[in-house]
């Protein structure tokens, strides 16, 4: 079926203008419609039972979902509740729900190869910059419609390997994240207050936790008419599109062709590489996605350079920052040490809040994400490292993991001037109505 709707359009398309992507949508979704229906009419001469108009449209469906969108996948992206994909090959699917354990799903495709082919099909369609995937390109990092994260491995591995990952909370505030359990108030009110008062603030945790989620919520924060800039590897943060901000300046890493010209890729442009140009734009703010590798380097210089400054980074804990942002400086920071890394760091983040993530889905409880730590950086300390201040924390109790009040901030001051009233850090137990509803409690987390 799609060989014969490719055949038709190809004919329809001869001698025409090159047409955008939603006319060629458009003009294809008429052609399967009505290649489906001449097929449903030979179908039931020759049968003698017409097919019903549901089976028409979802063959209409399959085919256009082959053609234009993600084939057998596209129902698991279209799928709200479905947190991430994993493709172990074709016939090894699993998807995570909310608040489900792992399940696997059908083949989503019918050899590896018939995989790899809508995995490139895909990767032609991706509109950021070119992105392949080939035996000289044996990895693929793109987004899909909707924001969607994309990693392919192939080639080093024995059959394709994919995972997808969707962000919870496309659209988030600082009240969404109170609604969800992940702040309370009383955090809300001096994360607000923080973004306000321009503080350098980078988000860890581990993977799946929702760091991206706050990060967005924080930015939500930042008055409208502010020029803010945003660097990933690949776009995740959709700030340019959320509306809130009237002054976003999107920059994505471009990845090179594949052909290597002194030892990299032909074309390649690093987030190190546009940083310069980023910061002639006039920018109040710049927002580094999620610092995973190399993009260390402009992050560290985003927020040293005397503008605002926010980005993400996966940590175990938020005590493990300073040696994490050492360990990635020595591996793409040209000549930093340990001890200039760690200078670099307490003279250019001033707080790191931490997620932390609870799934309790196979004993059937919930999955909980929740900032669990607030640390301000108050400059260098002993050996080097970088002196930190638990503003807040797990209560000393042990009976509430989420982050509560603990020690005043250095920065309480700064805080003050816009708007924040101290007093709400008296409640030693925050404003949380009551502790986590956590089926295993008090032992070590």
């Amino acid at each position: 079926m799609r060989k014969l709707v490719a055949d038709e359009l190809h004919e329809q398309s001869s001698g025409d203008t090159p047409a955008d992507q939603e006319t060629r949508r458009q003009r294809g979704r008429a052609v399967i419609e009505s290649v489906v229906a001449r097929w449903s009419d030979a179908y039931a001469q020759t049968h003698g039972l017409s097919p019903t108009r549901e089976m028409d449209r979802a063959l209409a469906d399959a085919v256009f979902d082959l053609m234009y969108r993600a084939g057998r996948l596209q129902p698991y992206l279209d799928d709200e509740q479905v947190e991430d994909i994993y493709i172990n090959g074709c016939d090894n699917v699993s998807v995570l729900r909310s608040n489900e354990p792992l399940r696997q799903v059908p083949p989503i495709a019918d050899s590896d190869e018939e995989l790899v082919e809508l995995l490139q099909d895909l990767a032609r369609r991706h509109g950021g910059g070119e992105r392949s995937l080939s035996t000289s390109s044996p990895t693929l990092a793109m987004r899909l419609d909707g924001g969607m994260r994309v990693q392919v491995l192939t080639g080093v591995t024995p059959r394709p390997y994919v995972t997808i990952r969707r962000h919870r909370v496309a659209s988030a505030t600082l009240g969404d994240m109170v609604r969800l359990g992940s702040v309370d108030s009383t955090l809300a009110a001096f994360l607000a207050a923080s973004i306000r008062a321009r503080k350098h603030i980078l988000v860890t945790g581990v993977q799946r936790a929702g760091k991206t989620s706050l990060l967005r919520a924080l930015a939500a924060e930042i008055p409208a008419e502010e020029r803010v800039a945003t660097m990933e590897s690949e776009y995740e943060l959709w700030l340019h599109t959320l509306g809130h901000l009237r002054q976003v300046v999107p920059i994505e890493e471009r990845q090179g062709n594949g052909e290597r010209i002194d030892g990299r890729p032909s074309g390649e442009l690093t987030l190190t590489e546009l940083m310069p140009a980023a910061l002639r734009m006039s920018l109040s703010r710049i927002i580094v996605g999620e610092v995973r590798s190399r993009e260390v380097m402009p992050m560290l210089q985003a927020m040293t350079n005397g503008v605002g400054g926010m980005a993400t980074m996966h940590a175990q804990t938020p005590y493990m920052v300073p040696d994490r942002i050492a360990q990635l400086c020595a591996e793409y920071g040209a000549n930093i040490n340990d001890g200039l890394a760690y200078r670099l760091l307490a003279n250019g983040v001033h707080l790191i809040v931490h997620m932390s993530l609870i799934d309790e889905t196979p004993i059937g409880g919930r999955m909980h994400r929740f900032v669990s730590h607030v640390l301000e950086l108050t400059g260098i300390g002993e050996n080097g490292r970088p002196s930190v201040n638990t503003v807040f924390g797990p209560h000393r109790g042990g009976l509430e993991p989420r982050a509560v009040p603990n020690t005043p901030p250095a920065c309480l001051d700064d805080l003050r001037r816009v708007g924040f009233d101290p007093a709400l850090l008296d409640n030693p137990y925050g404003s949380w109505g009551r502790p986590l509803d956590l089926r295993v409690t008090g032992g070590r987390r």
